[in-house]
């Protein structure tokens, strides 16, 4: 475990890729209940339908198993045979679920505090994913360009998003109410690491609920409206591209079709 654990950071993984790549390699080793140098290709053949028969795991799920247990045996292992006709499974492509511009209102005036308030509209008025938010810091707000700079994005890549007069009171009345200390604006209970992913999902859920909105609400779902309702306004298809921080057109060509 530890040396597939610096042979991920030897080749760049980012630290949530390399927990989930050990996580998922753990758990396939623990299903046989042997050491992975006793485990071969019939092993890893019938864990992945394993996966996807008895566990009715999605394919995307399927997918990172698959992902884990390839570099397990090629890189760390040395025994690319084993993986050799392991293939990705095709992940079918779902309409993004969105808020109205109705619900965002109800969902906004439902938050009680200044802290969930400044992290529901970043996901609303920037388009930032979970872990953009909760690694966000105060030097990463620009007020006099009116803009935020996304350091800790997917993949390690960098981005400018626009920064709202709205947002920007948001934060600035949240941070006046919880003077956080550190370089950190939404640190956790210790204060030394980010808040984490489940307590920013914990408060949209809980204001979900007070606001009466039905639909299955998580952090990304705003930044599909955030998106949706850019598209409807008439920004061009390129320039969201470069808000969201997607590699590829394609996959901000999903929200056309919603």
């Amino acid at each position: 475990r530890d040396r597939m654990r610096e042979d991920l950071q030897l080749r760049g993984r980012r630290p949530a890729t390399i927990d989930t790549y050990i996580r998922c390699a753990r758990r396939f080793v623990e299903h046989f209940a042997l050491p992975p140098a006793k485990l071969g290709a019939a092993d890893v053949r019938g864990y992945l339908l394993h996966l996807i028969n008895e566990a009715k795991a999605a394919p995307g799920t399927v997918n990172t198993y698959a992902a884990a247990i390839r570099f397990l045996f090629a890189v760390t292992l040395k025994r690319p045979e084993v993986v050799a006709d392991v293939v990705r499974l095709e992940v079918p492509m779902h309409v993004p679920r969105v808020l109205s511009g109705t619900e965002v209102e109800r969902l906004l005036a439902a938050i009680p505090t200044p802290k969930h308030r400044a992290m529901v509209m970043l996901a609303y008025g920037a388009g930032l994913r979970v872990s953009e938010i909760a690694h966000l810091e105060i030097g990463d707000i620009d007020p006099k360009r009116m803009i935020l700079h996304i350091r800790n994005a997917k993949r390690g890549r960098e981005r400018h998003v626009m920064l709202s007069p709205v947002l920007l009171a948001a934060l600035r009345a949240y941070w006046k109410d919880a003077r956080p200390s550190g370089k950190r604006l939404f640190p956790g209970r210790d204060g030394t690491k980010p808040i984490t992913r489940v307590a920013i999902h914990k408060a949209l859920c809980k204001a979900a609920s007070v606001a009466g909105i039905a639909k299955r609400l998580g952090p990304h779902v705003l930044r599909h409206s955030f998106a949706t309702h850019l598209l409807e306004g008439g920004t061009d298809l390129r320039t969201v591209q470069v808000l969201l921080g997607h590699a590829s057109l394609r996959s901000t060509a999903t929200y056309l079709h919603v």
